[in-house]
């Protein structure tokens, strides 16, 4: 008779409070609170770092560790930050501290003619007007189904949304894996600089044991595998997005936020800032408590990787996506957590327009992020490393030697390198989404993000490369109820409708 294996530990990542602490003192050193009495205690009691990678530790922690960790981290909430002031949280002090907030979009009372305001010089210096169309798609009566503008805003939609999840999928094996080991991989099936997906053939077996692929991803997201886009939350989110505006519009709040989540997202479904802020709801709280109870991921990728559908139905309107993609961070973030979610929100809105540059886009992108917080130095940092450099390996490496000390899931290294592949690229798509995954730290989301944005500016699936596009077959995997198996067409006719005004 077989002896019944020992019990082992549940290792909840992302939500074990004496995981959760040495993120936390992690946190308290990056917004500049002295947390060093606290760092001491941990360290006495036997309490850990946190893990580098991982989601969560191994082992259950020690007797009385687990109570010490909710104390310390209680304790650690209350400690204000010295950055607060040029890093604010609420809408009203950020939209103060951004001197060149875009104006809203034009409504339904205007004429159609194009409204032109003066502009900062570009990265090439030049100066001129910043053209913002004058009236978007759904404003006023809604156009009749062949209305060929509506028509190309749709066709735009569609290659975002294809393009979101090609740049997912290209990242997906190589998630977690350090910049040598991607760019090793890579470089031995003869694929690098980055031009297509990753493969495991002509790659050497001990090279594939010294750096596995995501064990996830690996059977779904290699060249020789896909068939379809594979669930991914970076995927989920858009399509929790959507069933958000259906539901309740664009004048939806960030309970209504949470709602959604409740109903439609199971919470195995989610990682880092969402898992906690889920946890956090099931406790009672609302937001914004959600974002900050115990929560030292709230900085981190997430909310990003959520802003796209409020960029995608504000095309114009940047203000109007950056506030959206705020009520939405807010469940979940602060500070430059929100700013990434606004930025790429915004910067999708000037995209989704159907005129400008990558480059315009990304500086209405700049436009709604406080000038002097980390995320905005670090996204100017990450511009220019890509206009000084042609090669760039070497804009990765600049990148990674100024914030390779922060998580690599953390919002201010990944929304610099997003910035600066879409910058390098050129508006080009495959190098947009080769150059977000070629550079590391958090592949599937950057990639995702960077191809949502080119795919806009590409104006059609059918701009886009066959070798990426063919193998998505027209279909996306997901657990989010309604949506399994649907096309992209079909999202992008979906995502058309709440884009009108409401």
């Amino acid at each position: 008779m077989s002896q019944p294996e020992p019990a082992r530990p549940l290792r909840l990542t992302w939500a074990q409070p004496e995981d959760l602490v040495g993120h936390e003192l992690r946190q308290a050193a990056e917004d500049g609170r002295d947390a060093e009495p606290w760092r001491r205690a941990w360290l006495a009691a036997g309490g850990r770092p946190a893990p580098e990678r991982a989601g969560a530790s191994t082992g259950a922690p020690a007797p009385g560790l687990r109570a010490l960790a909710l104390r310390l981290l209680t304790e650690l909430d209350a400690l204000p930050s010295p950055l607060a002031a040029r890093e604010p949280t609420t809408l009203s002090a950020i939209t103060t501290a951004c001197p060149h907030w875009p104006a809203d979009g034009p409504g339904p009372s205007d004429t159609g003619q194009d409204h032109a305001r003066h502009s900062e010089p570009d990265r090439r210096g030049r100066h001129g007007p910043d053209r913002r169309p004058g009236g978007r798609p759904g404003a006023g009566p809604r156009p009749a189904a062949g209305d060929p503008p509506r028509a190309a805003f749709v066709a735009r939609l569609e290659a975002a949304w294809v393009g979101r999840a090609v740049g997912c999928v290209l990242g997906k094996p190589v998630e977690k894996l350090p910049l040598h080991a991607i760019r090793a991989l890579a470089q031995a099936a003869g694929n690098w600089p980055l031009t297509s997906w990753f493969t495991e053939k002509g790659v050497p077996a001990e090279l594939l044991a010294a750096y596995p692929w995501n064990r996830r991803s690996a059977p779904t997201s290699l060249a020789e595998n896909i068939d379809g886009a594979p669930e991914d939350d970076d995927l989920n989110y858009p399509l929790l997005g959507l069933r958000l505006l259906q539901r309740h519009g664009k004048g939806f709040t960030t309970a209504d936020v949470a709602r959604v989540w409740l109903d439609e997202l199971p919470a195995g479904r989610t990682f880092t800032a969402e898992r906690v802020a889920y946890r956090n709801l099931l406790l009672g709280l609302e937001p914004p408590l959600t974002a900050t109870r115990h929560n030292p991921f709230r900085e981190w990728i997430g909310a990003l990787i959520r802003a796209d559908v409020h960029g995608w139905t504000n095309p114009g309107d940047p203000a109007a996506a950056a506030r959206q993609a705020y009520r939405d961070a807010r469940l979940t973030h602060t500070a430059n957590g929100v700013y990434a979610a606004m930025f790429a929100a915004a910067a999708l809105a000037r995209a989704a327009a159907g005129s400008g540059d990558v480059h315009d886009a990304l500086r209405a992108g700049l436009a709604v992020v406080p000038p002097r917080s980390r995320l905005a130095e670090a996204v100017r940092f990450g511009i220019d490393a890509a206009c000084a450099h042609p090669d760039f390996d070497r804009v990765a490496d600049l990148l990674h030697a100024r914030y390779g000390h922060l998580h690599w899931v953390h919002a201010v290294p990944n929304t610099a390198l997003i910035a600066a592949a879409l910058t390098h690229a050129d508006g080009d798509f495959g190098a947009s989404v080769c150059r977000a995954v070629s550079g590391g730290w958090d592949t599937d989301s950057n990639g995702a993000t960077a191809g949502s944005l080119a795919g806009l500016l590409a104006g059609s699936v059918r701009a886009l490369p066959a070798h990426w596009t063919a193998p998505l077959r027209n279909r996306l995997a997901t657990t989010v109820a309604g949506f399994d198996g649907i096309g992209f067409d079909t999202l992008a006719t979906l995502t058309a409708q709440e884009a009108a005004l409401q």
